[in-house]
């Protein structure tokens, strides 16, 4: 049978060992603070969600050991670690450092970064969320930072054993490509970071870099002010010199208030166009979305109907696509995201019924 990897994204958000969290989640427990008082608020969803393995500090050793037999007994085999810099510094990296690289069985699972480089606001704080989204710290970076991001993920990631590579090189994925074109100055700029980082890869004894651009959709990039021009997102991937493209969820490029079967119908049409860009496209599922945890009042847009037999129906699809398209790397959103209600861990609604449907369709 055709190996896949089914690489789900980790917000690592669930621990109080990263003091700077400590202004959005003041409990010390990081994230979970807002899963355990998420409400009903209509009934569309199902609130609260109670976590099966409980709810325990993703930063522990043991925690992630639990959690890499989970996710490796039932087909997920690489995570994609949301990775942050924010005023000069890493910000959540304790799940990473002291969760998944201090796990004794982390050699069952592959890893990567993806640079969640967007602002940081008051939406991670649920006393404040609703209003204007103030930002906490900027996302985008100059030249100076940049490299050092670079220097730091190449000489504390990048070798590690369990480090995911496609064609024999690591694999960095980034989030928010304005943020990081405005940050570095314009087009160019960033062209010329991008190819450093690239050889700084090759320098530290790798086969090279594999640069991976996440995608919202066909928009436009407007970078006037900087470049004086306009990209759309068909272009923008060629033209900085991406090696794949994926995304993060459905809510970036579809309208998800509908039910699941709905939206797959635009997925699957989305995902054909993002694989005409030019450069090479991995199909990306999304468990749900639902943002209400971390809200007081009602936010609508709510995708419904996503049960296990949906998701299942979803990674058929992306399944097929991967096939016809030659690649065997699908991402899903996410391992984690319970304030996001897009998660694969086992529930008190399904169990572990998002896993079982990705364990009899890939293993």
């Amino acid at each position: 049978m055709k190996k896949y990897d089914i690489a789900a994204f980790i917000w690592p958000s669930y621990t109080g060992k990263e003091d700077r969290s400590l202004i959005f989640w003041p409990d010390g427990e990081g994230e979970w603070q807002t899963v355990r008082r998420a409400t009903q608020k209509c009934g569309d969803h199902i609130l609260p969600r109670i976590p099966l393995l409980g709810y325990k500090d993703e930063a522990e050793a043991e925690t992630m050991e639990e959690q890499i037999e989970l996710a490796s007994s039932h087909g997920v085999n690489v995570f994609i670690y949301d990775w942050y810099w924010y005023d000069r510094r890493p910000f959540l990296e304790n799940c990473l450092n002291d969760g998944f690289l201090k796990a004794k069985n982390r050699s069952k699972m592959k890893f990567y970064l993806m640079w969640a480089n967007h602002d940081a606001g008051y939406t991670w704080d649920k006393r404040l969320a609703g209003g204007r989204d103030v930002p906490v710290w900027l996302g985008a970076v100059d030249r100076t930072q940049f490299d050092i991001v670079a220097d730091r993920v190449i000489l504390k990631y990048f070798s590690q054993p369990e480090y995911y590579k496609i064609d024999g090189k690591p694999v960095f994925s980034i989030y928010d490509i304005d943020n990081l074109i405005n940050g570095l100055g314009g087009i160019e700029q960033t062209k010329a970071a991008l190819e450093s980082f690239r050889n700084k890869t090759e320098k530290a004894g790798h086969k090279g870099l594999h640069l991976q651009l996440i995608l919202w959709g066909e928009r436009m990039h407007n970078l006037s002010g900087v470049d004086g021009e306009h990209l759309y997102s068909s272009q923008i991937a060629k033209t900085l010199g991406f090696d794949s493209t994926t995304n993060y969820q459905y809510v970036h490029f579809v309208n998800i208030d509908r039910d699941y079967n709905e939206v797959m119908k635009d997925v699957v049409v989305e995902w054909e166009k993002f694989s005409d860009f030019g450069v090479t496209y991995y199909p990306h599922v999304s468990v749900g979305w639902d943002n209400n945890p971390r809200f007081n009042m009602f936010r609508p847009g709510i995708l419904k109907n996503n049960t296990p037999e949906n998701i299942g129906k979803a990674l058929i699809a992306a399944k097929e696509f991967a096939d016809s398209h030659g690649v065997n790397l699908i991402t899903v959103n996410s391992w984690n995201e319970w304030t996001e209600m897009s998660y694969l861990l086992p529930d008190n609604v399904y169990g572990t019924g998002y896993l079982d449907q990705i364990k009899k369709i890939f293993i």
